[in-house]
């Protein structure tokens, strides 16, 4: 049951304005060794312009703020040396042909020791450049991954299924919602993202009173809202669409008179629409994606260094571009970083049994166990507990974190039943 990969659309509103304002400064020149300091070269394959860079710019401009703070920390330290880092990119545009040319750029003339990509269609022919070459990469999406893939890690995201996360929470949270409505942009992202919606709705007991997709070309989303609101649902579930999807929808229901339960994968640049409809409008709406400024990542269990502080300097130097993905190739970045310091070297297949040893992993969210077999035949996603995140008084908040691998081993035979019907 191998799910297939996904587009992702491009900033909208006053964030694409910032992404360009700072797409031009944000390459970053390479890190300059100092003295006896040495140079670990970690590669960045994803989109940086087009229609996708959402999915990309972000998360690269993430990884510069994180390696400022690990080099200003003194850099990685292995036996005698320290390693300051640099972030190498290419913009493969989410092109398979420009993605391999960067791979071997990245591998043959850059060595790099690791290259973190989207994952997805651009996916297929770098990943099987980097099996052949011993090298280790990472994506977001866990359906790039197979028997065959033996270097390729999703140790950040495993799109969809963290999202029986939030439905489980309001199950348990406000008994009183008990039916549904959900809709999704038809494709290879809303597909599979509405199938694990449809089996988390049954193992709450939650009835669907209304599932249709709509056309990726869709700009008019009233008839939409309105054949949803028509269904009376006490959950208004927009599945995993686009951002600008996610934000025209919530605006118009909110203008057509809902006001029961939002739920949603992300709720990216929701401060603008908070400002559109009123913060009130959106108090409550849940979703799995956190603003890095919480105090909920300061707990002990966190795997990320100095999460605030990170929030804090991306959104000074990168203003309204905060996204979902922001945190997440850092997050890579990081468990590299600790692997690394674990395994006492820098080099690609000592840091991946470092990472791998005794099956589990230092996730973002506390350490979880390498997973996979079930779904895409190998055990290379880290999978453990995900944040469950409600808007309070306009501000993103996480209200609990909640174990994936629970829900699975209690409700996985309903995933792969909706998965199987929705192929």
């Amino acid at each position: 049951m191998v799910k297939k990969g996904f587009t992702r659309r491009q900033f909208t509103g006053t964030a694409a304005a910032a992404a360009g304002a700072v797409a031009a400064s944000s390459i970053g020149a390479p890190y300059v060794a100092r003295g006896a300091e040495k140079v670990v070269k970690l590669g960045f394959l994803a989109p940086l312009t087009g229609e996708v860079a959402a999915w990309g710019l972000p998360g690269r401009d993430g990884c510069l703020i994180w390696a400022d703070h690990v080099n200003a920390a003194g850099g990685i330290k292995i036996g005698d040396d320290n390693y300051m880092v640099e972030i190498v990119s290419y913009d493969d545009e989410y092109l398979a042909d420009k993605a391999l040319i960067g791979a071997k750029k990245l591998v043959l003339e850059d060595d790099v020791k690791l290259v973190m990509m989207l994952g997805g269609s651009d996916a297929p022919a770098a990943v099987q450049f980097f099996t052949k070459q011993k090298m280790l990469s990472s994506t977001l999406l866990p359906s790039d991954l197979t028997p065959d893939t033996l270097y390729h890690l999703a140790p950040a995201e495993v799109h969809p299924i963290y999202n029986v996360t939030g439905v489980e929470w309001l199950a348990e949270n406000r008994p009183e919602l008990k039916t549904a409505a959900i809709c999704a942009q038809d494709d290879e992202l809303g597909r599979p993202s509405v199938a694990t919606y449809l089996a988390a709705f049954e193992a709450a007991g939650i009835d669907v009173v209304y599932n249709e997709f709509f056309d990726i070309a869709t700009t008019d989303f009233a008839p939409v809202v309105t054949a949803m609101l028509a269904s009376d649902p006490d959950i208004l579930c927009l599945d995993t669409a686009y951002a600008d999807f996610v934000n025209l929808i919530t605006e118009t229901a909110i203008n057509q008179g809902f006001t029961g339960q939002f739920l949603s994968c992300t709720f990216d640049f929701y401060p603008q629409v908070g400002e559109k409809v009123g913060k009130e409008a959106i108090e409550g709406f849940i979703f799995q994606f956190p603003d890095f400024d919480d105090e909920a990542l300061n707990a002990d269990h966190i795997n990320f260094d100095n999460p605030n502080q990170f929030y804090a300097d991306y959104v000074e130097r990168f203003p309204g571009t905060w996204s979902a993905v922001t945190w997440e190739y850092p997050a890579i970045a990081e468990m590299w970083k600790r692997a690394a310091e674990k395994a006492q070297s820098i080099e690609p297949m000592a840091v991946l049994a470092a990472m791998k040893e005794g099956g589990r992993g230092a996730h973002v969210f506390g350490d979880a166990d390498w997973w996979g077999s079930e779904l895409w035949g190998i055990d290379n996603a880290l999978v453990g507990n995900w944040p469950v995140v409600q808007i309070q008084d306009g501000k993103a908040k996480i209200v609990e974190y909640r174990s994936i691998v629970d829900w699975w081993n209690k409700h996985g035979d309903l995933l792969i039943k909706h998965t199987e019907a929705l192929s």
